[in-house]
């Protein structure tokens, strides 16, 4: 059995509680099938360590995996001109168990303020973690001093379009 390993994330829950540092257990990318086989679209193939985000996801589906969430990488903020050493992958919840839509991220709304728009909100908990390199490779621990860069960034950002995947065979 793979080793799991954890590293420091952000969570920003989706109920009134205040962004927080989680521990973000990973597993070796070796214990998971490849991209395409069993509906498997995380993590990206050059991924060394497979993130267990769901584990700080209310009412996510369960027993299927990465199929229940999805991920968006943060490179840069507007306006810059070079992106960030350290890349952040923001992941979300797409599935939930009773196939009911999860509740709109309060606190995101709160720090979206004049520019929420509910229909494109971010929905459910999410979990931030900092990359070493723009491959993906390796997670390193995210601190409260990245919180400033993610917020600015996700108070003009909405949840990209949620694809869900098919069931597996």
């Amino acid at each position: 059995m793979d080793k799991m390993v954890s590293y420091d994330a952000i969570l920003f829950p989706a109920d009134e509680r205040a962004p927080h540092l989680v521990p973000l257990m990973t597993s070796n990318a070796s214990s998971f099938p490849p991209p395409g086989q069993s509906g498997s679209q995380h993590p990206p193939p050059a991924m060394a360590k497979v993130p267990h985000p769901e584990m700080y996801m209310d009412f996510i589906a369960e027993g299927i995996g990465s199929r229940a969430w999805q991920s968006h990488v943060v490179e840069m903020l507007d306006g810059m001109n070079k992106k960030f050493a350290n890349p952040y992958v923001v992941f979300y919840p797409v599935l939930s168990r009773d196939g009911m839509p999860f509740p709109i991220n309060k606190c995101l709304k709160e720090i979206q303020g004049s520019n929420y728009r509910e229909n494109i909100a971010w929905r459910g908990n999410l979990v931030i973690a900092k990359y070493r390199d723009e491959q993906l490779s390796t997670p390193v621990d995210a601190t409260m001093a990245d919180f400033p860069l993610l917020k600015n960034y996700l108070s003009t950002h909405y949840q990209p379009v949620v694809t869900v995947p098919p069931p597996a065979p």
